[in-house]
Order: C-alpha cells, then structure tokens, then sequence
C-alpha cells in the first residue's frame, strides 16, 4: 500500500517495536492532507467525517503519533486498533481519546468506519481555563480496550455537540468563535466523564473481577519474598499485571471504593506490617526492608501517616 500522496516522507521518524516506522504529525492541516481532506476551516481545530476519507491509509495506520489532541466516535465500527501487542475490537462502535504524543496503530483490515473524529491542537485551547483542567480527564491516558460504549441516548448527546461544532466551523469566525467552540469540547469531555462513571457502574461484575484479582495481586506480593527483591509494588506494574492502564484502574477503582490503586496498596502494605508488628519478633527496620522499602524512616513515616501512630508504638499495644 502506498503512502497518500502528498505526505511528506520524512514524518516516518520514529520505529515501533519490531522496525515499523511510525509517523508524527505535527499539525491537523498535515493530517488532512494526508488523509486526502480540504485544508481544515480552522488550523488549530477540525471536524472529520470519516465517509469523506477516500485515499488509502493503511501505511500511515501501522502507527501514527499526533501532536494534537483526537477524541473519535465510531459506530459500525468492525476494525481493530492496536496499542502495544494487543488489539481490541470496537465492533459496538463508541468514544475514544488520544492525547498528544501517544502512538497508536489500527489494523484496517475489514474495517468499516462511520462517525467523526475532533482534532483540537494543544494551542487552540491554552489561553482558557480548559488548557490546565484537561490533565484532569483521566481518560486520554485509557488505552483502546477502555473505550467508552455509549447508550443511544448518549450517543445523541455526544453526535448533538459534535453537529454544534461542525456548524460553529462553518461559519465566519468572529470574536465568540474560539469560545463556542471550546464550551462544546469542555461539555464533551464532561459528559464523557459522566458516561464513564456509569460505565464503570453498568460493567460492575467486570469490574469487581478486576478489583478482586488486584487485591489478590498485592497480596500475593506482601505475602511472598517479592517486596524483598522488587520493592513496593507501583500502580504501573499493578496495571501491568492486570493489562489495563494505569489511569483506567485508579478512576474505576475510585469510582467502586472510593479509593485509587496507591492508596489501595498502602492499605494492602499497612495491613501486612500490622500482622508483623503484632505477631513476630522481627524488628521494625526488618519489617521495613521486608516489605520493600529502602529505608525504614520511610516505613515509619508511612505508617504514622496511615494509623497516626508509630510502628513502635502500635506494636507495645500488643504487648
């Protein structure tokens, strides 16, 4: 497959594992030309319909990096996108979110699109308020498998605001522009936020498996020699082990508990140390080393944080 033409050659840059280049696009007006598109209304800001899609991307789509930020819909949707080694199918269509920065690849094969992508550039929105808060949207760091599925009437909430955006662009830009258009983007991201937390309730056996094999994750860990060798276990390598990420596991356990993945491994960690204060002869700094810390002042300072009481002085009470 050849690339689009007019797309410059040297984007390929960067290699993805295995020595298959991946391509950055640096700005939404390259991304259209590369994809075959009219030079996009706003420079900074872009609605694509994928029906209007008519070159061939399937060199580009082995991996693709963007500079800006893309939020896609897509119903009727039987292809695959891969992140890392594993690919995730969307055969029920739904939201998706990619930061700037992140690689990701689609495997095209049979793949039949329908919806729209929003392209916004980090710039268009850093004067305003949404520029800092967006940090706060925890899912652009969710990976595809993560996609958020959309009830029919979310998905009529989600295609109103995107229509109001593609008829905000088709108009002459005046002073009240850029405002109107990145109200909608926040009320989309705020919603999404919304949708999520019902997703994350609606899919609770799911969910409650994953809590379950994490909880057994951290414990087999204190329980073993493992905090001896590797340290404190980390909510990367939590998500790791449970192939989700990192982002996805803290919001959905927040969203079930109350809690995030680090405060549940300190609870798992202060759970542990309470059994060995209580019923071993081994000292505090044993204690510590044994559960992976590299200096004992750290344990204690955790674990007054935790129970507002030193490990000492937890461990006279049972004496």
């Amino acid at each position: 497959m050849g690339i689009p033409n007019g797309f410059p050659c040297h984007k390929f840059q960067e290699m993805k594992p295995g020595g298959t280049p991946s391509v950055t696009f640096n700005s939404i007006t390259e991304l259209h030309r590369a994809l075959g598109l009219p030079k996009p209304l706003h420079p900074l800001v872009s609605l694509v319909d994928y029906s209007s899609i008519t070159v061939n991307t399937d060199e580009i789509a082995k991996g693709m990096i963007f500079n800006f930020y893309k939020v896609s819909y897509k119903k009727n949707f039987s292809g695959k996108i891969r992140y890392g080694q594993s690919h995730y199918d969307f055969d029920e269509g739904g939201l998706s979110f990619v930061s700037p920065k992140q690689l990701i690849s689609e495997a095209r094969e049979d793949a039949d699109y329908s919806g729209y992508t929003l392209l916004f550039h980090p710039d268009f929105i850093r004067s305003y308020p949404l520029g800092s808060a967006i940090k706060n949207f925890g899912f652009f760091s969710y990976s595809a498998s993560e996609a958020l599925y959309l009830s029919e009437r979310e998905k009529e909430t989600v295609t109103g605001i995107f229509k109001t955006i593609e008829h905000e662009l088709s108009l002459s830009t005046d002073n009240f522009s850029q405002d109107i258009i990145i109200s909608q983007i926040e009320q989309l991201l705020n919603y999404s936020n919304r949708f999520y937390h019902r997703q994350f309730i609606t899919r609770k056996p799911v969910n409650n498996d994953l809590v379950t094999r994490m909880e057994a994750l951290i414990s087999a860990h204190f329980d073993t020699e493992h905090s001896l060798s590797e340290g404190i276990p980390t909510v990367q390598s939590i998500s790791d082990e449970l192939k989700v990420s990192p982002r996805y596991l803290s919001d959905m356990l927040r969203a079930h508990t109350g809690q995030n993945t680090q405060q549940h491994i300190h609870n798992k960690l202060i759970e542990k140390a309470k059994e060995l204060l209580s019923v071993t002869d081994l000292s505090v700094a044993e204690i510590a080393y044994r559960l992976g810390f590299g200096h004992p002042q750290s344990f204690n300072k955790l674990f007054r944080l935790k129970t507002t009481t030193s490990p000492t002085e937890f461990r006279q009470t049972f004496h």
